[in-house]
């Protein structure tokens, strides 16, 4: 993996002001945030919040019990929200989270207040405008006991060709009998650097769902979220679909510690390379019984690239039940024959297998998105020497 030099980007001096209304972004960087799974009319979400370079600007709440704000706010109103604020990750972890601590530019605070069920998404966007930029960004969810909350977050850069640094420090926090699914739709550029950082907790009851989507380049991601499921009966879904055209370089995973009795967990992930590298590590450990958990990593590769799966399963006791299967490959010969029988030529059968094999529907995603997404694997190399 090739070394991330920050001193190569700018952490300072990129605040913007105010933007009343997400319809009066350009037009090349409302394309680029709907390929992020941001809805730039609003119409459908109970709120939004986006975040340009070094700073907020612009957050909208339409729900009751929902608070949405920059963390920057949320520190100041809530006296540094001493019970949250970096209570999971350690600022010491490494040079990035370092980096994030010490010059904070903002970030997203979410919380939705005991016994309420948010109908609609809220969504939230990371953005990046200009070369060399680099962001530190701090987001904060609480989702308290009994509540709901479906969050879809993007990130995006405002150009493909634009190289920019960005650093994100997550902290989730799911209550007894709270549930969280947090969609996160990636649209980086060939030179940007992806650090994430991130880490939740489930209380007694609650369930995480988390789905991960990057179909576009990026220069190189390192990310692997770890959850923890602490209370009786929480369970913990990861998703992941990740395609590396040639050049990108990512790692991405996940880790699941089963920390109390009757708790589950899942790490499902879909990779496919056309060209670039995927290191897909993922790790289940429980600590207390009954305990299921399974993972599973199954990879495509179309032409060049290389897809390395790292499955890893530990368990401390009598009685813990955990599984994975893991497989890289290629598309079977018999597949597209069978699919040729029934009326397909060869480029239609490539792209229906791959489509089923990515399997992206999600809830809550523009309808636009979804659409593009489509056309993405429709466009993947299906020549004959790849299959």
């Amino acid at each position: 993996m090739k070394d991330v030099n920050l001193s190569e980007y700018s952490f300072e001096g990129g605040e913007n002001g105010s933007l009343v209304d997400l319809r009066n972004l350009d037009e090349a960087d409302k394309k680029r945030l709907v390929m992020a799974g941001v809805d730039v009319n609003d119409d459908e979400r109970a709120g939004s919040y986006l975040h340009m370079n070094h700073g907020s600007i612009h957050c909208t709440s339409h729900q009751e019990g929902l608070e949405l704000m920059d963390i920057k706010d949320a520190l100041k109103k809530f006296d540094g929200l001493p019970d949250y604020f970096w209570k999971l990750i350690d600022p010491e972890k490494d040079e990035f989270t370092r980096e994030a601590f010490k010059n904070l530019h903002g970030g997203y605070f979410v919380r939705v207040k005991k016994g309420v069920k948010i109908a609609q998404p809220v969504q939230s966007c990371l953005f990046m405008k200009g070369h060399g930029v680099g962001q530190n960004v701090h987001n904060l969810v609480i989702v308290e006991d009994d509540a709901e909350l479906h969050l879809i977050t993007g990130c995006a850069v405002s150009s493909a060709t634009e190289a920019a640094a960005h650093l994100g420090i997550s902290e989730f926090y799911i209550g007894k009998n709270a549930k969280l699914t947090f969609t996160m739709i990636h649209n980086w550029g060939e030179e940007v650097v992806v650090r994430p950082r991130t880490h939740g907790v489930v209380e007694e009851g609650g369930e995480f769902q988390n789905n991960y989507v990057l179909m576009s380049p990026v220069g190189n991601l390192q990310s692997a979220p770890v959850i923890d499921l602490n209370g009786r009966g929480a369970r913990a879904r990861l998703n992941s679909v990740l395609v590396a055209p040639k050049g990108s370089y990512l790692s991405s995973g996940g880790v699941l510690n089963l920390n109390a009795p009757d708790t589950r967990g899942e790490i499902i992930s879909r990779t496919l390379t056309t060209g670039g590298t995927i290191v897909a590590p993922g790790r289940i450990c429980a600590k207390d019984v009954p305990a299921r958990g399974h993972l599973e990593c199954k990879g495509l590769i179309l032409g060049d690239g290389r897809i390395h799966a790292i499955p890893e399963l530990d368990g401390y006791l009598e009685g813990v039940e955990l599984s994975h299967e893991a497989a890289v490959g290629k598309i079977a010969q018999e597949e597209i024959e069978y699919l040729q029988a029934r009326g397909l030529d060869e480029d239609e059968a490539t792209s229906t297998i791959v489509r089923g094999f990515l399997n992206v529907e999600m809830e809550g995603l523009p309808e636009e998105l979804q659409r593009a997404i489509k056309e993405q694997i429709d466009q993947l190399d299906s020549s004959e020497d790849v299959l």
